[in-house]
């Protein structure tokens, strides 16, 4: 017999008929002449209970049951008799796919604690903790490529490995062919990358942004979504090795159409997931985060506050507040800072502009002043920053002169330059950190628990 999804079973008003599910034992419990059992098969946060007569079973037979063991039942679908669901199943045939020994299964018992479920991420997918992250990131990435289509963007595929390092930080992954233990040797005693695969060094990419920018110069509007990599030996809830980018790139954009598509965009995400992953969102509010339900409403119920750096620095300095970083005009603004402009001071999100141009990316747009860029980030409550983005310079001569002036190399990025010598126009964008997004609408608290596999310093098992 066909299966049916428990969380169409659990919707479902045709009570009466024989039906099929099939999923994982969450729990069993009963008497000597009943068993109740809980099973989930990941279509919801919500278990369906199936109610088996033992008198119509052997023994033997159930013993495997027990929670973990992946088993299919087919019965009748009727009106539950117990709270909090509509329906149950009541057994008829059970057939057990797999067993769970309980004396070795890892999830046997309830309250394992974040940590522990890491060093398990094999596993932990069954849990209802990251059942309900991962529906959510599913939800999620499918509101990115609806809104953008929506929109007109293109969906624009960047290269995973790149000779170029957006962010000019040189925390890069590299990526070769050549025996490292004995690698070909130039004259000056360097490595000859001329004999590696690709002719060239080569890393893995840490930003799609540049590849996107030259999409933007021929369909007008366009977006990246996929996986980004950098090389930080950071050991905090809030970095990974591998992550995933939102990177939209829109020709003619000034930095105020960009500032009004990453506001509109976010409300829209987090919109969605309200509208359609409320079971999910309500177990992470009781479990983990009593407020997240009101955070997220406060984000799309509020326009965002529009000001400057100056300004911003302005009003932590006034502030009386003591950071753990000290504030002054020229200083990387750290989350503390952030988070104070949005909760404690404006009480809305936050997107500050017009960064002093020391401490941004070389590509960002300058501005007249000779000292700032027409950089833009989005705070949000909890988090800080959840978008960086800013209008791209589109002078061939200031780029150059700002290359200069960082001593950056132009080799790996003559192809980028050219775009300015060609047709160049105004254009702007912005990238969203997926995992940021996705701890910001969760309410967790650890970057690593929103992420199926997190890869960090010494963690790449699973």
């Amino acid at each position: 017999m066909k299966r049916t999804r428990i969380v169409e079973l659990l919707n479902s008003s045709n009570l009466g008929e024989t039906v099929c599910a099939k999923g994982w034992v969450r729990t069993r419990r009963g008497n000597k002449n009943i068993a109740f059992i809980a099973l989930n098969d990941g279509s919801t946060i919500n278990n369906i209970q199936i109610v088996v007569d033992l008198s119509c079973f052997d023994e033997e037979f159930l013993k495997p049951v027990t929670t973990g063991a992946c088993i299919g039942v087919t019965g009748l679908l009727v009106e539950s008799q117990g709270q909090g669901q509509n329906t149950e199943i009541q057994a008829q045939e059970i057939e057990v796919y797999g067993a769970a020994d309980p004396s070795v299964y890892p999830l046997q018992k309830k309250g394992h604690s974040l940590e522990f479920l890491r060093e398990i991420a094999y596993l932990r997918p069954r849990t209802n903790t990251f059942g309900a992250i991962f529906r959510l990131r599913h939800h999620l990435a499918f509101a990115i490529h609806e809104y953008f289509n929506k929109q007109g963007f293109y969906y624009f595929h960047t290269p995973l490995i790149t000779g170029s390092d957006a962010e000019g930080a040189g925390s890069m992954f590299q990526v070769t062919t050549l025996d490292m233990n004995h690698p070909p040797k130039t004259a000056e005693g360097k490595i000859d990358y001329s004999q590696d695969f690709f002719g060239h060094a080569t890393n893995l990419t840490v930003s799609g942004q540049l590849e996107g920018e030259l999409g933007a110069m021929a369909l007008g509007g366009v977006y990246t979504f996929g996986p980004t990599f950098r090389a930080e030996n950071s050991n905090t809830p809030r970095h990974l090795a591998e992550f995933w980018m939102i990177e939209p790139e829109v020709a003619f954009y000034e930095i105020d159409d960009n500032m009004d598509l990453a506001e509109d965009f976010l409300k829209y995400l987090i919109r969605y997931a309200l509208e359609n992953c409320r079971d999910d969102l309500e177990f992470l509010c009781k479990m983990y985060d009593n407020e997240l339900i009101d955070r997220l409403n406060f984000v799309i119920n509020n326009d965002f506050v529009r000001l400057t750096y100056t300004e911003g620095v302005e009003i932590l300095e006034k502030s009386g507040q003591s950071f753990e970083f000290p504030v002054y005009w020229g200083a990387d603004l750290q989350s503390e800072h952030e988070r104070y402009l949005v909760e404690k001071h404006f009480k809305r999100p936050v997107i500050l502009t017009d960064y002093p141009k020391e401490i941004k990316s070389f590509y960002m747009k300058q501005n007249e002043d000779g000292k700032t860029v027409r950089g833009m980030d989005v705070l949000f409550p909890k988090i800080g920053e959840i978008i960086g983005g800013s209008q791209r310079e589109e002078s061939y001569e200031k780029l150059m002169k700002r290359i200069d002036e960082l001593n950056m190399s132009t080799e790996c990025l003559w192809w980028y330059l050219d775009t300015r010598k060609f047709g160049t126009a105004p254009h702007s964008g912005f990238g969203l950190g997926f995992e940021r997004l996705i701890l910001f609408v969760t309410g967790m608290a650890n970057i690593r628990d929103v992420i199926p596999f997190p890869r960090t310093p010494n963690n790449a098992e699973f």
